[in-house]
Order: structure tokens, then C-alpha cells, then sequence
């Protein structure tokens, strides 16, 4: 009996983990599966997942062409452990979803074809290797599947998901813009093909059909704006009207309307994906709370040691008092039980950061009472809580601008950096002796570590320049670079000192983790770009350094490209020569100027199809991506008061010792987190729901139903 129950615990406990987290995933329920379950999720596992995902990537930059080159040995056997780790994953997670549902899953089926591909690949290649025949590691573009696959990925999968949703319902939208393209380019070529007109660089001007349109895309873009006018505009200022026309019905017209339809389609399946989690969240917590409920009259309830079991199999890292916090929340009342619709909103407290603070006396007033609580302590005390105090010191990082700026070739100026330092130094001395060192020092009190890390650091190397400077003719420029840039981040410490500022500041930290969907979107765009562009340009262009006698070094080792605008911009280091390269044209082609530069550069050293691999990824990058789904990461007012200030915290009034809990948030960071919650609130606390299956196959119509039931969802 006291095995059953534990199980049923176990189980219990991992439905609310699911549920806190939003996993998805349909696990079995015997004993031995829910303990691999929670192996699965166990954060060393996901940990080793992730750091072997990465390291498959990483692959590209030691093999050829090769950053740092690897021997082929090392970088395939790399190359094989990765995949038997990926193998073992999937198969791990095999153990715990059901046979019908792991066969059905598209995503498990992916990564045994990228692993099987993989493997036949490096046979293939290290056979040919072996008799020096050349070919291409044509599976290297499908390493970024690990990435976007493993379950830990669910994030980028669902982002990845609704683009792909979206691409159907724009393609009407894209295909009358480009008919609108393809139109302007055949008017372009009437009008000004027959004219001889030369371009600043001579060329011919609009006589080649296939190259007007792909000058015209362009200037949708704006980058060759107004240059791609000017020899028509030079002729007769009547034809700025043609490029006028265009640029209102493609740019402004059209593309407007081309992102408004990708992002509302975008936001119909997000919705959609979100409503899935709003009801496999609340139908866990039943299924958690039908485990656990015991009945209390008429009514089902979980005993309040039960709660606490299952809170500490959940949460094991929490405290007692946070414990007793969420139980007193879940039990106001203190009937010893929790009710169904407080349970329900378990997995809710538990996501809501709270810290703890443990208000303690400061050391000093222990060990030496009557020096700390003398009147000259309490007055010192007071004019560092005092506002006129922090305007003194920001008044004092002012006018420390003004000496950094300043020549430090002048003595005193060298001599006034010493004068600051000392004033910073006895700064947080005075911080520390008000207020209590451990709150002061706390974790969440990211301000005053980088206060006093800043400050430490820009006086140890100081003191290390001055030191090599007196003793030695040595002089360190990397150790000047380092206290140049440490005296420029003082200046930062002003942020914190201006309210609107700290806000401004906070939400640009909270925004990090919402950046990671993006950052994960792009690396993988990015990896299949960087490898489809070395095998398509590598060794096409060459750098050379300025004083090179090289043949074609002005030419970046190519004469395809004299004369060119690429050759003249002194573009030559901008190949795909390398990964790392590659990764930088490609940031540079994301920014958009001169993208149309890189593409004539290098349809110049290959082909004029070439330019269609540029024109892929500006649509797929900055068109759907950047200006699509970044707006949806983006934070809904989060323009939160200061919670962390330390003169909130502790306050200018002695505090009575104990614990005092605190809400780090309570804004919705992000659009998912919003809709999320709003899905929740259309669910009653006594509708179970629909079934698992069901929320799974939940049609993207209807993306907010207000009445549902385990039977029909609308």
C-alpha cells in the first residue's frame, strides 16, 4: 500500500513538473518509465544533450575549410560520438513514450534519418578520402536538426512549426508581388534598354532582363537607393517617376502587406501551439490532482501532508518557508487540505520567482553595539540612505567623464584617476557599513556586484599599468585597453543611479532569455547558409594584406571582380572561406547594406544564379524571421518598478529580524506568456478538459474557444 502510494506520488509529481515547465510530452505511467522520465528531464541530461548539439556544430570550424584544421581522424571520431550520444537520447526517449506515439512523431523520425545520413556520409567520404578522390560533406547541412529535434528544443520547433504553417497562405501574396516585380522589370527594360545609358561605373544600364530584376528587388530592399535611379534620373527627371511608382507599390505596398500576412498567419499558429499548452497544463494538474485527492465530505481534496510530499518532489531546491508560503497561499484558510481549484494552480506559484530575505542585523551592530549605534554612526548611516547622496556620487561619475576624456598624457589627469578611484572605493566601503553586508552582496543585487567588481578590477589594473611603467621600460597596450575600457564601464554605474534608467536596464536583462528562440531560429538558418555558401564560394575569394605583391591582390586574388564595386569597397575578407567568415558575411547580409554588393561580387567569381542563394536568405532572414518572429519575442510592458533597490529592500527604518518574501515579477515577459494565461482563464477550474489526443490534434481555427469540454473541442 505504502509502494502504491509512493508511486502514485512519483507520477503525480512528474504531471506538475510538466505542467510548470509546459513539456508536452506523453510519457508512460508504470513505475520504471515515470523514474526515466525523470532521468529524462533531469537538468545533467538535458545539460549533456545541449553542450554535444553544439559541439556537432562546432565541427564545421576545424574541418576543411577549416578555421583551425583538425586532422579528419579526430574531427569524424568527434563526429561519431556525437551521434552515438544523439542515438542513446532517442532511444532513452523511446523508453518512456509509447510505441505509437514515438512512430508517429515526425521529429524522432527526422533525427534517425540525419543520424543514418550522417553516418553514410562520413563512410562515403573518409572512402573516397582514402584514394584522394575530392568530394562534399553533403550531411554536414543537416546538423542544425539536432538542434531544432531533441525535445529540449521545443521552443525553436514551435517557432520553426508555425513558419512553416504560415508558407502556404503567403504564397498568393508573394506570388502577386513578384508578378508586380517581374512587370516593372519588363516596363524598365522598354524604357530605358534602347537608350544607351551607363551606369557610374560604365556598365550598361538596364538591358538585361534577368539583371533589371534582381536591381529592382534591391532597391525593394532600399540598398541601392537612389544609386539605381540615377542614370535614368540624369537623362530626364520624368522617369523618378517609374522609381517613385515602384518604390509605393512594392516597397511600401506590397511588402507591407507580404509581412502582415506572415505575421497574422504566424499569430494564428502560435495561438493554436499555445492553446495546445494552456489545456495540456490544465489537464496534467487534474491528472495530478486525481492521484493525490482523498475525500473530504462530498468534496475531492489533497491532504496537506500529501502536498507537501509532492511540493518537495517538485521543487526539492525551495525552502521551508517558500514552502510554507505556497501552502499557506494554496490554504488560506488553514483546513489542513487543498481544494481542486487551488491545486490547479500549483504549477502557476511555483513559476513565480519569489525571493527571500532574511532581515539580520548588521555585524558591526554585534560586535561593536556602541560604536555602530553611536549618533555619529546614525548620522553617517542616514546621509548614505539619503537621496543627495547618490546625486553627489552621479555629479562625481559626470564630471570622471570629462576626465576620461580628456588627455591622460597630463599628470593631473593621470593623478585625478587615483582621486576617483578612492572616491568610488569609500563609496561602497560606506554601503557596506549601512547596510547589512549579505543583502548588500545578495544574489539578486546585480547592480552592487558590478559596482564593485567594475571598481576592484579598474584598481588592480591600474596598479599593475603604474607599476610596469615605474619598474620597466615595458608598456603593456593590451593592459592599457583593459583600463580604458573598465574606466568607460564605470560610467554605466549612473544607470543604476536614474529610476527610469534601472527599468530600462532590467527589461533589457529580462529580454535575454525571450532573445534565445530568435538566437536558436538564426544559428540554424546561419549553419545551413554558412555551409551551402563555402560549398558553393570557398577559395573563390582571397584576402591579402595591403602590401601585397600578390597577382590580383587588388582584385581579391580574382579578375573577375577588377573594376568591381566589391574590389573597390576593399570587400575581400568578406568570404566563405572558413565558418567563422562565413558567419560574418552572413551578419552582414542580415544588416541588409551592400548586401547587392556581396551578391554582384560573387555571381562575378561563379555565376549570375549565384545571386538567388542571396536572395534566399534575405527572404528567409530579415523577411520572415527578423521582422517576424523577433516581434513576436518581444516584451509587453515590461517597464516594472525597481523591486531589487536596496533601499526597498531594507529601508530607511530599522526592520524587525525574520523572513520577508518578495515577488521578483509579476509582469507577463513575454506574447506567449500573456495569451497562455489567457487561454487559462477561459478554462473553468472544474472542466478536465479535453484529452490528451485531443489537445494534441486541436485545429488552428477558433484559436480562443470559451466553452470546452473533455468531449468536443470547438
Amino acid at each position: 500500500m505504502a509502494e502504491a502510494a509512493s508511486e502514485e506520488l512519483l507520477l503525480a509529481a512528474a504531471f506538475v513538473s510538466d505542467a510548470q515547465y509546459n513539456r508536452n510530452i506523453p510519457f508512460k505511467t508504470s513505475p520504471q518509465a515515470v523514474r526515466l522520465y525523470y532521468l529524462y528531464n533531469h537538468w545533467i541530461m538535458r545539460t549533456v544533450t545541449y553542450f554535444f548539439i553544439f559541439l556537432n556544430l562546432s565541427l564545421a570550424v576545424f574541418e576543411e575549410p577549416a578555421v583551425y584544421p583538425l586532422p579528419f581522424l579526430a574531427t569524424s571520431l568527434v563526429e561519431v560520438l556525437c551521434l552515438l550520444v544523439f542515438f542513446g537520447r532517442l532511444t532513452h526517449f523511446a523508453k518512456i513514450t509509447p510505441r505509437n506515439v514515438f512512430w508517429k512523431d515526425t521529429k524522432n523520425i527526422c533525427i534517425m534519418v540525419a543520424i543514418l545520413l550522417s553516418l553514410t556520409d562520413l563512410a562515403i567520404y573518409g572512402a573516397l578520402r582514402i584514394y584522394n578522390i575530392k568530394s562534399i560533406r553533403w550531411s554536414r547541412i543537416a546538423r542544425p536538426i539536432f538542434l531544432i529535434n531533441f525535445a529540449e528544443s521545443r521552443q525553436i520547433r514551435r517557432a520553426f512549426r508555425s513558419i512553416r504553417n504560415t508558407l502556404p497562405e503567403i504564397t498568393y501574396v508573394f506570388l502577386l508581388f513578384m508578378f508586380s516585380l517581374l512587370m516593372f522589370s519588363l516596363m524598365a527594360l522598354k524604357l530605358f534598354g534602347e537608350r544607351n545609358l551607363q551606369t557610374a561605373e560604365g556598365l550598361p544600364y538596364f538591358r538585361n532582363y534577368l539583371e533589371i530584376v534582381f536591381d529592382l528587388y534591391v532597391l525593394v530592399t532600399t540598398a541601392n537607393s537612389p544609386d539605381v535611379m540615377m542614370p535614368a534620373f540624369d537623362f530626364s527627371s520624368w522617369y523618378a517617376l517609374f522609381f517613385i511608382a515602384f518604390v509605393i507599390v512594392n516597397t511600401y505596398i506590397f511588402m507591407s502587406l507580404f509581412l502582415a500576412v506572415v505575421y497574422n498567419n504566424y499569430k494564428k499558429h502560435l495561438k493554436n501551439e499555445i492553446r495546445q499548452l494552456a489545456y495540456m497544463k490544465h489537464r496534467k494538474m487534474i491528472e495530478a490532482f486525481n492521484l493525490l485527492k482523498e475525500e473530504e465530505g462530498a468534496q475531492p481534496v489533497v491532504r496537506e501532508a500529501r502536498w507537501k510530499q509532492l511540493v518537495k518532489l517538485v521543487a526539492p531546491d525551495i525552502s521551508n518557508s517558500h514552502r510554507e508560503l505556497l501552502l499557506r497561499i494554496s490554504d488560506d484558510e488553514q483546513k489542513g487540505f487543498i481544494d481542486k481549484k487551488s491545486f490547479v494552480q500549483l504549477a502557476d506559484l511555483l513559476n513565480i520567482q519569489v525571493i527571500t530575505l532574511k532581515i539580520r542585523s548588521h555585524p558591526l551592530g554585534q560586535w561593536m553595539p556602541r560604536v555602530y549605534k553611536s549618533s555619529v554612526s546614525q548620522f553617517l548611516r542616514s546621509m548614505v540612505r539619503h537621496r543627495g547622496f547618490v546625486w553627489t556620487y552621479d555629479a562625481i561619475i559626470l564630471i570622471n567623464a570629462i576626465f576620461i576624456a580628456l588627455d591622460e598624457e597630463t599628470p593631473y589627469i593621470s593623478y585625478a584617476e587615483w582621486v576617483f578611484l578612492a572616491l568610488y572605493i569609500i563609496e561602497i566601503l560606506l554601503k557596506v557599513y549601512t547596510y547589512e553586508p549579505r543583502v548588500f552582496f545578495g544574489k539578486n543585487q546585480f547592480w552592487n556586484w558590478f559596482d564593485t567588481l567594475i571598481i576592484f578590477a579598474a584598481l588592480t589594473a591600474t596598479i599593475l599599468n603604474t607599476t610596469l611603467k615605474s619598474t620597466t621600460q615595458y608598456n603593456s597596450q593590451q593592459i592599457l585597453d583593459i583600463v580604458f575600457i573598465l574606466r568607460v564601464l564605470r560610467l554605466i554605474r549612473i544607470v543604476d543611479s536614474i529610476q527610469r534608467f534601472r527599468v530600462i536596464m532590467n527589461t533589457l536583462i529580462n529580454i535575454v532569455p525571450t532573445m534565445l528562440t530568435f538566437g536558436g531560429l538564426t544559428l540554424v538558418v546561419y549553419c545551413i547558409f554558412a555551409i551551402i555558401g563555402m560549398e558553393l564560394f570557398h577559395g573563390k575569394i582571397q584576402f591579402f594584406p595591403a602590401n601585397s605583391n600578390a597577382p590580383y591582390a587588388l582584385e581579391c586574388g580574382n579578375p573577375a571582380l577588377k573594376d568591381s564595386l566589391f574590389a573597390r569597397g576593399k570587400y575581400c575578407k568578406n568570404n566563405f572561406n572558413n565558418f567563422a567568415s562565413s558567419f560574418i558575411v552572413l551578419m552582414e547580409l542580415t544588416v541588409v547594406n551592400q548586401w547587392h554588393v556581396f551578391a554582384s561580387g560573387f555571381a562575378n567569381v561563379t555565376a549570375q544564379p549565384a545571386k538567388l542563394y542571396f536572395i534566399a536568405f534575405h527572404i528567409v532572414m530579415v523577411i520572415i524571421i527578423v521582422k517576424d518572429v523577433l516581434q513576436d519575442e518581444q516584451l509587453l510592458d515590461n517597464m516594472e518598478s525597481a523591486e531589487h533597490d536596496l533601499e526597498g529592500e531594507v529601508g530607511t527604518k530599522t526592520q524587525p529580524r525574520g523572513l520577508v518574501f518578495k515577488i521578483a515579477s509579476k509582469r507577463y515577459r513575454t506574447v506567449d506568456a500573456l495569451l497562455q494565461r489567457m487561454f487559462e482563464a477561459e478554462i473553468p477550474p472544474e472542466d478536465e478538459g479535453p484529452s490528451l489526443e485531443e489537445i494534441l490534434n486541436l485545429p488552428p481555427a477558433a484559436a480562443c474557444p470559451t466553452h470546452l469540454t473533455s468531449e468536443r473541442a470547438v
